[in-house]
């Protein structure tokens, strides 16, 4: 199974659709800015945090989870409601229509099943116990946000699945029909159930081994239904295109922004909790969401530093943020605090799950 996890490549239409595209040049996907995704400076440093920072990258014990089924079996009140379920997977339930990002059931952010981060907790349902899928939405082909396991799952389920450009050869690689696959270039949009997605901008990277960097795109997404609007980040570095989001697209009920596996030497690729925050003032409004911290050991930073971060800082701000407990299924709307959850775990002084 390895060469085909690793060695899809795009051929006859889609290659050509690739081709077409205007931020592909030189045989690669460009970042608008003509950011080079990489570290800045000497890797030195990195180098000795690694094995000599006093960081807690994983939480002492298991996370808690809630399961959301009981609330997935009554509909939403204000026909908005989203459950975290780890890193940047989100069930969307949007005025009827069910949305699922970046969907990662699988044990290890990896190509290989015995090696790679690893979960720090389970999710709150297995992938079979899922509500009825509309759309799965898939930012990018790293392994954190296009998982193997879950694709296998993904090829017996009738969704529909909007990608970015170039990612539907893994999925049809993967056993997928390729009439339930959509890619979209920045500012294609596809419509599912009267709900519109459209592709838009973000600033990152993309490749699942070091030949392949950047031979498929990435992006952000924006999804509108009849009364809700909604802003997904997948990973992406602070880019000036937000304002022009935000001012083509806004206002929005909810902003999901990646704000973990950050640190200032790759900070052109990532937003962490500051640059998040100016994210969030960019688009211009809707409850924040942060994705992309907690389940996985990806970075140099705290486990729960992105939250905690966050937490402080838009107490500061007078920021609406909101953090779910794994599993939580809730309304914006319905958010009145912050629940710190996470604190309850750092404090802890119990032995971490094996």
């Amino acid at each position: 199974m390895a060469p085909r996890v690793l060695r899809t490549k795009s051929h006859g239409a889609r290659l050509e659709r690739i081709r077409a595209s205007r931020r592909f040049r030189d045989g690669v996907f460009q970042n608008t800015a003509r950011v080079k995704p990489g570290l800045k400076g000497s890797p030195l440093p990195l180098l000795g945090e690694f094995f000599f920072g006093d960081a807690q990258r994983e939480p002492r014990r298991a996370l808690p989870l809630i399961d959301p089924r009981p609330t997935w079996q009554r509909p939403a009140d204000t026909g908005l409601r989203v459950t975290w379920l780890g890193h940047s997977t989100a069930l969307l339930e949007l005025d009827g229509v069910t949305v699922l990002t970046d969907p990662v059931f699988g044990e290890r952010a990896s190509p290989l099943g015995f090696a790679g981060p690893r979960r720090f907790h389970q999710t709150p349902v297995r992938f079979d116990e899922l509500p009825p899928l509309d759309v799965v939405l898939i930012s990018h082909d790293h392994y954190d946000h296009l998982c193997l396991a879950t694709a296998r799952e993904l090829a017996k389920s009738p969704a529909r699945i909007v990608t970015s450009l170039g990612v539907g050869a893994h999925l049809e690689a993967w056993g997928i029909d390729p009439s339930r696959i959509c890619e979209l270039d920045w500012g294609d949009v596809a419509e599912v159930k009267g709900v519109r997605i459209t592709a838009t901008p973000a600033q990152h990277f993309s490749g699942r081994r070091l030949r392949d960097r950047n031979t498929t795109s990435w992006a952000s997404f924006v999804l509108e239904s009849a009364r809700h609007r909604v802003f997904f980040s997948g990973d992406t570095g602070l880019t000036p295109e937000f304002r022009d989001i935000g001012a083509r697209f806004g206002p929005f009920d909810l902003v999901m922004l990646e704000v973990g596996a950050f640190h200032e030497k790759w900070g052109d690729i990532h937003l962490g909790p500051h640059n998040a925050l100016e994210a969030h003032a960019m688009l211009g409004s809707g409850m924040l969401l942060p994705i992309h911290w907690g389940t996985f050991n990806l970075a140099l930073h705290s486990w729960d530093d992105p939250a905690e971060t966050l937490a402080a800082l838009v107490q500061e701000r007078g920021v609406q943020m909101m953090t779910p407990r794994l599993g939580a299924a809730v309304e914006p709307v319905h958010v009145e605090r912050v629940d710190p959850w996470w604190r309850e775990v750092a404090t802890s002084r119990a032995a971490k799950q094996p």
